[in-house]
């Protein structure tokens, strides 16, 4: 694919882009919102890893995260779906050119409810995809009810209670099988940069929800998802750095105090570890992490789960090596001798 010139003597990264091409249009979201955040992360990340823009496509569904496609990438391509139907565009996207660099953003509402059945198929089939959820807690465009993803006993800005209790994706992607999810605060920068980079070079579904508050609807006394809640009740894995598989891998781990995880393409994602022994490619210790830290009201942020060598979906349909999207008819279409024989099996 053809690159896009960047202007001389400005800043390049290793593909010859300055940073224009990955920055969007003005963001219309209210000011402090954490989305904003997020796609700052989003911009510098795809910058730094030398993500060539026109591989890219941009997904959403309806709602305020739903908009943050437009504020990053300006470049790549762009499709905004129907509420809670994101999960079928990538899939469709991504089977019909598998060269496409899938990202998705969703809400907690967009997600956790009118798309709660297309999230939890898309986290079983390993769709190569980053799929991030901007979750805070609230239906930001229809006056800030409770989404699915709020606390039991969360304070609406009306002193509304939330009685029912949270669906927790990231618990609920490594269940349905995700290979790779993670959670994030949208004002840790350092962690979510980090988080976003394994993101991007992990082949399969790379699920991260991000905490990301509502500074009109959910930022009060009472929220569990406002800034003050979040940074008050993070609960880090452990510290994380990024290696990509284009920089040498020549610095050196005390034994016993980091986790490597050598990712697919070569990538190490290196989890230091703080207090506890925590293994990132251990599903049931994935969930209990996730279980243990929600019964005491934090969030469990960082690498939850990975398992960067799970065959993905693409694998799996065992498709040609050409994006079907390029075929010409002849190969995509069965000959009438071929037809008859499909129907002759058939009878």
């Amino acid at each position: 694919m053809s690159k896009i010139a960047s202007s001389p003597g400005k800043k390049v990264n290793r593909i010859g882009l300055g940073l224009q091409p990955y920055r969007g249009g003005k963001t219309t979201l209210c000011a402090g919102c954490g989305h904003n955040a997020i796609s700052e992360r989003i911009v510098d990340v795809c910058f730094e890893m030398g993500v060539e823009p026109s591989r890219v496509i941009k997904l959403s569904g309806i709602g305020c995260s739903s908009k943050s496609p437009a504020y990053f990438l300006g470049a790549a391509h762009g499709f905004n779906g129907v509420h809670g139907r994101m999960p079928s565009l990538g899939t469709g996207a991504v089977l019909a050119n598998k060269q496409l660099i899938a990202i998705g953003t969703s809400g907690d509402g967009d997600t956790g409810a009118i798309g709660i059945g297309q999230f939890v198929h898309l986290m079983r089939r390993n769709l190569p995809i980053v799929y991030i959820i901007e979750d805070n807690g609230c239906y930001g465009l229809t006056k800030g009810q409770f989404s699915p993803t709020a606390d039991l006993g969360s304070k609406a800005k009306t002193g509304v209670v939330n009685d029912l209790p949270p669906i927790d994706t990231c618990a609920l992607a490594v269940e349905m099988g995700a290979s790779f999810v993670a959670r994030s605060f949208s004002g840790d920068k350092k962690q979510l940069t980090a988080v976003l980079k394994a993101a991007l070079s992990h082949r399969g579904t790379a699920m991260v929800d991000v905490i990301s508050p509502c500074v009109t609807f959910n930022d009060h006394v009472g929220s569990t998802k406002s800034y003050a809640y979040a940074r008050e009740h993070d609960e880090p894995l452990g510290e994380i750095d990024f290696i990509p598989h284009f920089q040498e891998i020549d610095v050196e781990y005390d034994p016993g105090t980091t986790h490597a995880v050598t990712m697919h393409d070569g990538s190490q994602l290196i989890l230091k570890k703080l207090e506890s022994e925590y293994d990132p490619t251990d599903r049931l210790e994935a969930v209990r992490v996730l279980h243990e830290t929600s019964r005491r009201a934090e969030f469990a942020t960082g690498v939850i789960y990975v398992e960067p060598d799970k065959e993905d979906f693409i694998q799996m349909l065992n498709l040609v090596d050409e994006p079907l999207a390029t075929l010409p008819l002849e190969r995509v279409r069965p000959s009438k001798a071929a037809f008859e024989k499909i129907l002759q099996e058939l009878r």
